[in-house]
């Protein structure tokens, strides 16, 4: 399978083909509109109007898996983000990531790419160490999504290169964006 052999739900319920991305940089990225990282989307929105028109195209898939921190429905969360961020980049509909219903496109993402640990620097690092340890003493050892705004970088040819998690100092997101660019 290729990424771009996935179909998802965009935010208004239409079946979009991700082969409609074949040749752009994508960063995808599992958000929630009530959490400690949702400033992040300042960046990611920063990031897409410096690099769009160079080919980078952002996929944000809203997930309610992490404290319920993205409560309402789709057009509640695309309004949010248009409203508190001027969010263009696309929004898609509300999945899970983890477990028995996860979408297909994030089981594919997660064996590409596992999780390889918090930015020790982060100031929230450790509170989200210590919750996970509390649910999940091994944690560490699976490729699960551990939080929002976990990040997938995938190349112009399909493949994912890099998973940032939503420790990750967004400069070096952006910098390995570019570099792909």
């Amino acid at each position: 399978m290729s990424i771009y052999d996935y179909k998802v739900q965009d935010a208004y319920d239409t079946e979009i083909s991700l082969e409609e991305y074949k040749g752009k940089v994508l960063l995808i990225v599992n958000s929630a509109t009530q959490c400690g990282f949702t400033p992040q989307y300042d960046h990611l929105q920063d990031l897409y109007e410096k690099y769009n028109e160079d080919g980078l195209e952002i996929l944000d898939f809203p997930c309610n898996q992490f404290g319920n921190q993205a409560p309402g429905s789709n057009q509640e969360i695309v309004s949010f983000c248009d409203s508190r961020y001027g969010i263009t980049f696309p929004i898609f509909s509300k999945i899970e990531v983890n477990g028995e219903n996860e979408e297909p496109l994030y089981t594919f993402l997660k064996s590409q790419k596992s999780f390889s640990g918090f930015d020790e620097d982060h100031p929230l690092t450790p509170i989200l160490q210590s919750q996970l340890e509390k649910v999940d003493p091994g944690y560490r050892d699976s490729s699960d999504i551990k939080w929002n705004f976990t990040k997938f970088l995938v190349d112009r040819e399909g493949n994912v290169v890099a998973r940032f998690e939503p420790t990750t100092d967004m400069d070096l997101v952006e910098e390995k964006v570019s570099e792909l660019l």
